[in-house]
């Protein structure tokens, strides 16, 4: 059995990767997540901090 890791996408990433590599990581869509995240931006919640965060920790795809 694998392990497996959550990273950054290099190859499929619009501002930073994290809603790429989200998306890699549970097995959806990239645009489904891209689409929770600008909704969570503009409805004023802590999405863009929440985004920064993940930006940060998360580390890039080797």
């Amino acid at each position: 059995m694998t392990e497996q890791r959550l990273y950054r996408s290099r190859d499929d990433y619009f501002l930073g990767g994290v809603c790429a590599g989200l998306a890699q990581f549970f097995g959806l869509d990239a645009s489904l997540i891209r689409l929770l995240a600008v909704i969570l931006f503009l409805t004023g919640t802590i999405g863009f901090w929440v985004y920064l965060i993940l930006w940060v920790i998360i580390p890039l795809e080797p």
